[in-house]
């Protein structure tokens, strides 16, 4: 098994530990187990007096004041903390850090972007198939990819739009969702089952056509407030999905599929949801064969404001006792070959998935990211890949 590092410069933010950041850490000792934790420039700090739960330290009245203000058990240095969490390295005798969220339901949205939308229904129209997605997609941003860029979900326009593509022959499920009135909103999995950092992901094992999407994530309590965000890999399987709309829980629920963190940033004077629209991801894929790619999701570009998305979540429609984590969407879908022209994207066992935010006066000359040896496949015939996932503003 390849050694995998989770170094400070590698996994946090660039500009330090500005802002107020929370997440989860498995203690040792007499009773060993996870418990909620602030992560500050001189160290981890248990949370547990202030809340037992990340859940229940969200619901207080002010979690970002609770969570400065807890004076817990320090459990160590944060380069200690990260040379102990890689899944191939953890010394059962030492702290190391979970996925930063427990007992919230974990929900996402589709569609919430253009490309993303187009390429719902490249797979739908090509059943899966991605020998024939190349020209299926050129067809399609020809034929309506210009005539949506600049309509409103919901609106009358969008209405009229549609009109127009059903009489095309070129309406989809996908469509209905990306500029129809209400958003796509599933499952993504189930509380407890997030990975985080330096963790294996999992990808079905029957699948010939898959991809990561990197996405914002806004962390939701049980009344409706969106009280930080994170980020995510919101995997997606491609061919389960094309062949019928009826798959998509099947394809995006599943072990080890949906990777969080390494923190969430609580809103305080650093960090607002105005913050959060402004995001920009940048996500690289590197894998064995020599393949590498990377692109950027740009939170600017999406279709329907986060306010929208979490009120059509959470309200008197659906409640979340234990507050819930909502994926807002990406806008990259990767098609670039990589088994032969025109079949596109897919994942290799031991492909390296990196997301993180490049600071905005960053962003024309981004830090090259570090990038850990690949994982190996356990035998169970399961892609795997590790997702470093890196908050930086």
């Amino acid at each position: 098994m390849p050694d995998l590092r989770l170094t400070r410069e590698n996994a946090l933010p660039s500009e330090g530990l500005v802002g107020t950041f929370i997440g989860r850490a498995w203690t040792a000792g007499g009773i060993p187990g996870p418990t909620p934790v602030l992560v500050a420039p001189d160290g981890v700090f248990s949370l547990a007096a202030a809340a037992p739960t990340v859940s229940a330290l969200l619901e207080l009245t002010d979690p970002t004041e609770a969570a400065r203000r807890c004076s817990g058990e320090r459990l160590g240095d944060m380069t200690t903390l990260l040379e102990n969490t890689p899944f191939d390295r953890r010394a059962p005798g030492r702290p190391w850090l979970l996925a930063p969220t427990d007992l919230q339901a974990v929900k996402a949205c589709g569609v919430t972007f253009l490309k993303s939308m187009l390429e719902r229904v490249v797979e739908s129209l090509v059943t899966g198939d991605p020998d024939a997605a190349l020209s299926t997609r050129a067809t399609l941003e020809a034929e309506i990819g210009e005539s949506l860029f600049r309509v409103r979900p919901g609106s009358p326009e969008a209405a009229r739009v549609k009109e127009a593509l059903v009489s095309r022959g070129l309406w989809s499920p996908f469509m209905e969702v990306g500029i129809g009135p209400d958003a796509e909103i599933f499952t993504k999995t189930q509380p407890m089952s997030t990975v985080g950092t330096g963790d294996e992901v999992g990808i079905l094992p029957t699948s010939t056509w898959n991809n990561p999407e990197p996405e914002v994530v806004l962390v939701i309590n049980s009344r409706g407030r969106i009280v930080g965000a994170t980020i995510g890999n919101d995997v997606n399987i491609r061919d389960m999905v094309g062949r019928s709309t009826l798959l998509a829980c099947r394809a995006k629920d599943n072990r080890a599929s949906c990777a969080v963190g390494p923190f969430i940033r609580l809103f305080d004077a650093t960090f607002t949801l105005d913050d959060v629209r402004r995001m920009t991801l940048r996500m690289t894929i590197e894998g064995d064969d020599g393949f590498a790619l990377t692109e950027t999701h740009s939170m600017a570009d999406i279709s329907r404001d986060v306010l929208d998305l979490a009120a059509q979540t959470v309200g008197p429609h659906n409640q979340y006792p234990d507050g819930v984590l909502l994926f807002t969407g990406t806008s990259i879908a990767p098609s670039e070959d990589r088994e032969g022209p025109g079949r596109g994207f897919t994942h290799h066992i031991g492909d390296i998935v990196d997301h993180f935010e490049p600071p905005a006066w960053k962003f024309d000359q981004p830090r090259e990211p570090h990038r850990p040896h690949p994982a190996l496949d356990t035998g169970a015939g399961k892609l795997l890949e590790i997702l470093t996932a890196r908050h930086r503003r």
